[in-house]
């Protein structure tokens, strides 16, 4: 209670330089407007197009808003005040993304403003050292400045669906931010703002759950001296905060392995994803103090225990060890590896099979080595020169920011970008192949797909894309290939088959194409298409009976198709009923005033012996 009245006293003695504060937090807007302007037009990406785009539970503000899409390993899986945020996107702007990046823009810049509170109050904290104490405004300032134009944070910023990051990250400095002014000011409505927080960050990501251990040690390194003491003093807080662990625990419960991405329904051994995290936090490491190359994409690289991962095991050790030690001696320096650690801790931990590397992993753990060098810089250098190099290095940072999201104007500058970094990255040549695909460029497409296909063979996406292209430049022996090779991966797609059929056709072998359609019906009853390209295959081999009853089927599902109405009057102009047939076609021209076949037909068929022609659907 003596520390409390310490802090209470000193938020009173001290008058606060709220001019400098106001100046500084201007110039922090500034930085960030100047290094974000040009991230506003960059479309859906990757993760995006089904996470945000295609989420069907963002129609509405409702219910639904709050429960999003289980079992598929989205990005705002188990994460329901995520998915909400981008319902009230959509709800203002469509499918528009200026709204998106404007809300990723506003949370990134509002984490930013909360650092710098953050930094700034505890820097003033009696427990501080005098030496860093008197750098609080310019050094908490020079901190923040550097975090919020950092480029390693583009990923977090510009990249919509990683709004999952920044929006967990500024619940958490919010909530540290309330701890320390309810310790400080000694007023409950700041621990208010952190429970609050506390719970909305878990609602965001599960990373979250490092909250209530990181606030214990802070509580004990910089406020009361010792955890007896901490607890003593606020342990109906901190069991508020651990109390989040139940709500994060049932919204992983919720959504299981993600898809059969995460954890240990990833099929990924624990080990063998632990030596992947060696590489991950020393590449980090890396990228706080060099940010280049940024890579959307790391793809997957299965590490084994070899001398070349001695140096990075080396690093990493010292950095664990380390930080236990200073814990124990020195809690405060203690607290900023512990802080960089357990940012990294749970996506570092639980396995997965498709993210071993991922930038937006680094938003929050990158206060804590910016702080460290940047305490030392101020220290050596004194404030004036600190203030100087920092401004230098942020006006770069900017430039590269800039530049990064430069990247983002396509996912086809995107992904060429990251295949040109990292080479041996088949899901990016897929990605690549795919949006060269929809953007019509299929020739490109196409070596882009044999390059994953050389590098993920076992993928079968890539085989039937692959062969979808070379499908769309007529190439059908070579895509004939591509999805037996799709199906040998997983016999039971019957989009792969269906398409294959597709291509036997093409090629004139028909009863091949029979096979194919047939299959695809057995795995989807449904799939209208596959049933009427059956239809016109058995109708072209003179099956007319069993054609008839595809037809019927057909029809069945789809009252107005006017292909298939044409092939069944073809059936029954077959089989000698050509009342019949001639009924057919009306309807077909009823369906579809402008089936050129079905008005051709009525003319033609005068003759009885006009050739019959199936239509495909």
């Amino acid at each position: 209670m003596r520390e409390c009245a310490a802090l209470g006293h000193q938020s009173h003695e001290e008058e606060r330089p709220r001019a400098a504060i106001f100046l500084i937090s201007l110039g922090l807007v500034a930085a960030g407007v100047a290094a974000y302007h040009n991230s506003f037009a960059g479309p859906f990406v990757f993760d995006d197009l089904l996470a945000i785009r295609d989420n069907p539970t963002l129609a509405s503000l409702g219910w639904s808003a709050l429960v999003p899409p289980a079992g598929t390993g989205l990005t705002v899986e188990g994460r329901p005040l995520l998915n909400f945020s981008f319902a009230l996107n959509r709800a203002v702007s469509g499918q528009a993304v200026w709204s998106y990046h404007a809300v990723n823009f506003a949370i990134h810049l509002a984490a930013t403003l909360a650092l710098f509170g953050l930094l700034h109050r505890t820097l003033r904290l009696p427990a501080i050292p005098d030496a860093w104490r008197r750098q609080a405004l310019p050094l908490g300032a020079a901190t923040a400045l550097l975090w919020g134009v950092h480029p390693v944070q583009t990923e977090s910023v510009t990249y919509l669906v990683q709004r999952a990051e920044s929006l967990m990250g500024m619940f958490f400095l919010l909530a540290f931010y309330g701890f320390v002014r309810g310790a400080v000011d000694q007023a409950a409505r700041w621990h208010g703002l952190t429970v609050a927080a506390c719970y909305a960050a878990a609602l965001s990501k599960e990373v979250a759950v490092a909250i209530p251990v990181l606030v214990l040690f802070y509580d004990r390194a910089v406020l009361s001296g010792g955890f007896r003491a901490a607890w003593q003093a606020r342990g109906r807080l901190h069991a508020a905060l651990f109390g989040s662990w139940i709500l994060v625990a049932a919204l992983v419960a919720a959504s299981g392995s993600r898809g059969s991405t995460v954890g240990f329904g990833s099929k990924v051994a624990w080990a063998d994803y632990a030596w992947t995290q060696i590489e991950a936090i020393a590449q980090y490491l890396r990228l706080v103090f060099w940010p280049s190359p940024l890579i959307f994409d790391y793809g997957v690289a299965w590490l084994r225990p070899s001398w070349t991962l001695l140096p990075s095991a080396v690093v990493i050790f010292a950095l664990v060890v380390g930080t236990a030690v200073a814990l124990v001696r020195w809690p405060k320096c203690g607290l900023l590896g512990l802080w960089f650690l357990a940012m990294l801790a749970p996506t570092s931990l639980i396995p997965g099979n498709r993210q071993t590397i991922a930038e937006h992993r680094l938003y929050l753990s990158l206060t804590a080595p910016l702080l460290a060098g940047g305490a030392v810089v101020f220290l050596g250098l004194g404030a004036r020169r600190a203030v100087a190099l920092t401004t230098l290095l942020a006006a770069g940072m900017v430039l590269l920011v800039i530049r990064r999201n430069a990247d983002y104007r396509s996912d086809i500058i995107l992904y060429a970008d990251t295949v040109a970094k990292r080479p041996g990255n088949g899901f990016a040549y897929y990605n690549l192949g795919k949006a060269l695909a929809e953007a019509g460029q299929v020739a490109r497409a196409v070596a882009a797909y044999r390059e994953a296909v050389r590098l993920v063979p076992d993928l079968r996406a890539v085989h039937y894309n692959l062969g979808n292209a070379l499908a769309a430049l007529g190439e059908h022996a070579e895509a004939v290939l591509a999805f037996e090779r799709a199906l040998a991966v997983d016999p039971r797609q019957a989009p792969a088959r269906y398409n294959l059929g597709n291509s036997l056709v093409a090629l004139g072998r028909r009863v091949e194409a029979r096979e194919q359609f047939a299959a695809a019906v057995r795995l989807e009853a449904d799939f209208v298409d596959a049933r009427a390209n059956l239809a016109g295959v058995l109708l072209d081999l003179g099956e007319f009976d069993r054609a008839a009853a595809e037809l019927a089927e057909v029809l069945r599902r789809d009252a107005r198709s006017a292909s298939a109405r044409f092939n069944l009057a073809q059936v029954h102009r077959a089989c000698g009923r050509l009342e019949e047939a001639r009924a057919e076609l009306e309807r077909a021209l009823q369906c579809d005033p402008g089936f050129a076949p079905a008005r051709a037909a009525l003319q033609s068929w005068a003759s009885p012996n006009s050739r019959l022609m199936a239509t495909p659907r």
